[in-house]
């Protein structure tokens, strides 16, 4: 991860659950199986160079497995 979320993450929206998610069968086999959801929100980020920044994330979570694959979709603050 070239980043570390400060806070919490905001506005949390479910993309996709199960069977529709491409990558199902990788994250089963690195992960576990689980109940994966890939999920959105808004973070405040900070990134390697020190800048602080708002930026959508996606990521991967199941139950009892947690928060995988954290990235960066796109900045918001201009």
């Amino acid at each position: 991860m070239n980043f570390e979320i400060i806070g919490e993450i905001a506005e949390i929206e479910i993309i996709a659950i199960g069977g529709k998610i491409r990558i199902l069968p990788l994250l089963r086999k690195q992960y576990g199986k689980g109940r994966w959801r890939k999920l959105k929100g808004i973070a405040t980020v900070r990134l390697l160079d020190g800048s602080i920044r708002l930026a959508e994330v996606h990521w991967f979570e199941a139950h009892g497995i947690g928060k995988k694959k954290i990235r960066i979709k796109r900045f918001l603050d201009g």
